[in-house]
């Protein structure tokens, strides 16, 4: 007669408790994953697939109650982890955000918004067309295999029952917030400065025919030149989301060291 006792039971459901828990974090903070298109049932079942599938090769969960004060614990450990290694990345998506509303605003196209499908806020058209360039190219990149990867490895420098990210990895999630807004700018820079150039061309024209309607000629203008410019700085969006994604993933290596 096959007899379970409770701390069998409490091994078998925690060696998929566990990693389903930060797995589901991640994907639910991740961009793509945590989009609203993707719907909630998708995302439980992807992370409980993805769970089942790497449950072979983790290392052996701690034999803990998962309804216990431990047990709950570990699960909010598992949480964290998952919650900053997908916020981590979804910054590098929110600086072609940031990019985009910048040039948006300087071309005119501020009062145009639409509605993101990646957050589901109303944003300028340019940033979701940043954003939507970002998707393809993180595809096109193997990002999504990458970040796997990364997630994969995760439970072997941060074990599970092994305490939640270091306080030092904390600190780096901070700083790389703050460095966000320098990476958007670094993007949206090219598109920023012919801008300004033409608005002090305009600002020339103005001083020297007063009586020229500078809103009615510099409009139309100013907004054929952004997308014409928005054309040209295209090419060079792929080498500079490269780099945000390559320092995103050393970011989420470094939250995740022991």
């Amino acid at each position: 007669m096959l007899t379970l006792t409770t701390a069998q039971v409490a091994s078998w459901v925690g060696s998929l408790l566990w990693p389903f828990l930060r797995i589901g974090a991640m994907f639910a903070a991740a961009p793509i994953f945590s989009a609203r298109m993707v719907p909630v049932r998708v995302r439980v079942l992807l992370a409980l697939l993805m769970a089942w599938i790497l449950l072979p090769v983790l290392p052996r969960a701690p034999a803990v109650d998962p309804i216990s004060a431990q047990g709950l614990l570990i699960g909010l450990h598992q949480v964290l982890i998952g919650l900053s290694m997908g916020f981590a990345l979804q910054l590098v998506f929110a600086a072609l955000a940031v990019a985009g509303e910048s040039v948006a605003l300087s071309m005119g196209l501020g009062f145009a918004s639409m509605v993101d499908p990646e957050n589901g806020v109303q944003v300028p058209v340019v940033g979701s067309y940043y954003v939507l360039l970002a998707t393809l190219l993180f595809i096109a990149f193997n990002g999504h295999l990458v970040l796997i990867g990364v997630l994969a490895d995760s439970f072997q420098t941060l074990p599970i029952g092994g305490g939640g990210p270091q306080r030092e990895g904390l600190w780096q999630l901070v700083h790389w917030a703050a460095s966000m807004f320098a990476g958007g700018l670094m993007i949206a820079l090219p598109a920023l400065s012919a801008m300004l150039l033409v608005n002090l061309a305009f600002g020339v024209i103005t001083r020297a025919a007063p009586q020229l309607n500078v809103f009615a000629v510099g409009f139309p203008i100013t907004l054929l030149l952004g997308f014409v410019l928005l054309l040209l700085t295209v090419p060079s969006l792929a080498p500079n989301f490269e780099a945000l994604l390559a320092a995103g993933f050393e970011l989420m290596g470094g939250i995740i060291e022991g």
